[in-house]
């Protein structure tokens, strides 16, 4: 009402230019910021649709066994989030997961029995992929924070693409630029 108001006062072709360009970056805005939800804040029980209508589309989506499905928010590569919301065969969240944490990948990394879907389906695209001498395989690296301290995560695997090893180590990328 007001932004009509204002441009029947003004008259004129640019002030309805200006009004459908404000009225344009405020619909925009607005369907951002009803995708900016943070997943950790849905509820459980809530439905698929719903999820997708809050969070919007996932980064990537996953099957579970028995029905399930896995929808991941991943914040990389330049974030140091993946969130993995998890639902049931009946499309309801049963559980929501920010994974990249110290305190899990014990819990969760299984080498010897993880293949390379097994770790995109827990933390989604690595921001990279490398290679060093001393293995025969890749190294795939995720940024983490840890205490507010970045960190990264480091999963190798060998060229059938199992799990071998994994470890974390300080993210120096910022100490390295010239000061």
């Amino acid at each position: 009402m007001l932004l009509s108001a204002s441009i029947s006062s003004c008259g004129g072709a640019s002030a309805r230019r200006f009004a459908a360009s404000a009225l344009s970056i405020a619909t925009a805005l607005s369907i951002l910021a009803g995708c900016a939800s943070e997943p950790t804040n849905l509820p459980l029980g809530t439905s698929r649709a719903e999820a997708l209508q809050r969070l919007c589309q996932p980064t990537a989506a996953y099957s579970l066994p028995g029905g399930g499905e896995r929808l991941q928010y991943s914040r990389a590569p330049a974030g140091f989030e993946v969130n993995d919301v998890d639902l049931d065969a009946s499309g309801r969240v049963v559980s929501i997961r920010q994974v990249l944490q110290d305190r899990a990948f014990d819990s969760d990394i299984r080498p010897g029995v993880w293949r390379e879907a097994d770790v995109l389906r827990t933390y989604g695209r690595p921001f990279e992929i490398t290679r060093v001498s001393s293995f025969d395989g890749v190294v795939w690296s995720w940024h983490y924070k840890s205490m507010n301290t970045r960190r990264l995560l480091y999963i190798y695997l060998d060229p059938q693409g199992v799990v071998a090893r994994y470890h974390t180590g300080d993210d120096l990328e910022f100490e390295r630029l010239p000061s």
